[in-house]
């Protein structure tokens, strides 16, 4: 069985699973990361008796720290790196990493993270040059040579950014913003050991990344990761495809991506995003979207399509606008995009993320490629028993949520609704009382849905201090982490106990 296959078996099955995203995990150096608590988070799974694990895009992130506004589509976040797997590597000594440990924090600390994980990196690096380890050596050779077509692009572009002191590459002088080959090539040139250096941190990266990986497997847990649908503006992906997207000459956009006004922002979101020419993707066969699968599988089991929707139908927004209230929906690739990839990479295990403004374009899309939805449960109690989200009108083909990494925690939630969505939700599970958040994460395991993934900061039963994101705020995000208090396996029980009574124990 291929990985492809068993990653549509598991979709096919009853599971669950827990989503966290790694910064969230424990970790001494500012941020959670690859390191032991990383480990120990596949070991809380299995005793659980969970068999997803389900994270948020591992690309490198700008300003803010989203994980949706990546730098690449295709590179790893540095400050996911472990600093004690550079210790027994060799490239770092013991007190060099403790000098930069930091006390356990319930926030992440990115300045600090940045800056002395950045730290360590240089060092590790200097004894890696200095290193005749030809096993690692060895290694890190056949990393970059593998991964030579979206690499090269990337170091080139981090290194120009950093020598531009930070400008997006649209701020570039016109010969690096255009891709002159004469000016990339003495770039190159001139920038020739950082590059390099850049190389090495993203070998770190997937080296770890794919231990982590290998842990999980034998202990029969699998990776849910995440594709967003429009990469950053300021990316490697944009400045060096800028074809396949919507832009002046000068790198600004026509129209930028968000959505409408919707239930979380009365103003939409506008991301900021620039559009696809998907005209010009189609004439090159697709090929940056075949390979943006093909790798994302190479480092997970299960893709997360964010915004699928997108695919039918996405909202474009003048990019002279303050707001995403003044777009218009313009029509996506829809099967001719996903039918070219089945043709190269075979039937793919996707989940849809169907959530927001839905049009029966975008449920039929889902449902030619038999792909599983979304379902939330807290936003199942607001109206009649017609509700699609109410866990009696599920379907086997979706994934059932108790809230996402966009919405408040469950007990958050349940503690400020409105006095009707309370009642309403006593009613339907027949108690005078909610045990928040454990009768919400109960519906979502007896639910029909073949998959039910519960977020970190419900099992743990944290109210709104522990909310992720808020779509539409620019500052406050992505910070929260489980500190090591927190971390007890006496929820594995309930957990598990709950995957035996309904049936969501990967056999």
């Amino acid at each position: 069985m291929t990985p492809t296959q068993r990653g549509r078996e598991i979709l096919n099955r009853r599971t669950s699973g827990i989503l966290l995203h790694p910064t969230s995990l424990p970790g001494s150096h500012g941020i959670g990361d690859f390191g032991s608590w990383a480990i120990r988070f596949v070991e809380f799974l299995a005793t659980s008796g969970c068999c997803l694990w389900q994270l948020l895009p591992l690309g490198p992130t700008g300003f803010g720290g989203s994980p949706y506004q990546c730098t690449s589509s295709f590179a790893g976040n540095p400050l996911l790196i472990d600093m004690d797997s550079l210790v027994e590597m060799g490239f770092l000594l013991s007190h060099e990493s403790d000098t930069h440990r930091t006390p356990e924090r319930d926030s992440v600390d990115f300045a600090h993270a940045s800056a002395a994980k950045s730290t360590l990196i240089s060092c590790a690096y200097n004894r890696f040059v200095d290193s005749r380890n030809q096993t690692v050596r060895g290694a890190y050779e056949t990393f970059i040579d593998a991964h030579a077509w979206w690499l090269d692009d990337y170091v080139l572009y981090e290194a120009i950014k950093e020598e531009q002191n930070g400008l997006p590459w649209y701020r570039w002088p016109q010969d690096l913003l255009r891709r002159d080959t004469s000016s990339l090539d003495k770039a190159r040139s001139r920038l020739h050991s950082r590059l390099e250096y850049l190389r090495f941190i993203q070998f770190l990266f997937f080296t770890q990344w794919n231990r982590i990986r290998n842990i999980a497997h034998d202990s029969d847990v699998y990776i849910v990761g995440d594709i967003p649908i429009f990469p950053s503006h300021d990316s490697a992906d944009v400045w060096a495809h800028s074809e396949i997207f919507k832009l002046d000459k000068d790198g600004s956009p026509h129209v930028v991506a968000g959505v409408p006004p919707d239930y979380f922002s009365k103003d939409g979101q506008l991301w900021g995003n620039p559009m696809y020419r998907w005209d010009i993707l189609a004439d090159q066969g697709y090929e940056w979207w075949i390979q943006r699968f093909k790798h994302t599988l190479s480092m997970v089991d299960i893709i997360r399509i964010d915004h699928f929707r997108g695919f039918a139908a996405a909202w474009e927004v003048p990019a002279s606008e303050s707001t995403a209230r003044n777009g218009e929906w313009v029509k996506g690739p829809g099967l001719e995009l996903f039918r070219r990839v089945r043709s190269r990479l075979g039937a793919l295990p996707l989940i849809a993320e169907d959530l927001g403004h839905i049009t029966p374009d975008v449920e039929e899309l889902r449902l030619e490629l038999e792909l599983p939805g979304m379902k939330i449960l807290q936003f199942a109690f607001d109206s009649d028993a017609d509700n699609p989200y109410l866990p009696h009108n599920h379907t086997t083909d979706s994934v059932v949520y108790t809230g996402t990494h966009d919405n408040d925690t469950t007990r958050g939630f349940f503690e400020s609704a409105e006095s009707y969505i309370r009642e309403k939700t006593c009613s339907y599970t027949g108690r005078s009382q909610l045990d928040l958040p454990w009768d919400i994460i109960r519906l979502a395991y007896a639910s029909v849905a073949n998959t039910a993934i519960i977020p970190l900061q419900d099992v743990f039963c944290l109210g709104t201090e522990a909310r992720m994101n808020y779509p539409g705020k620019q500052e406050g995000n992505w910070l929260w982490r489980c500190t090591p208090d927190r971390f007890h396996f006496d929820k594995t029980d309930a957990l598990r106990t709950f995957a035996e009574l309904y049936g969501r124990l990967l056999k």
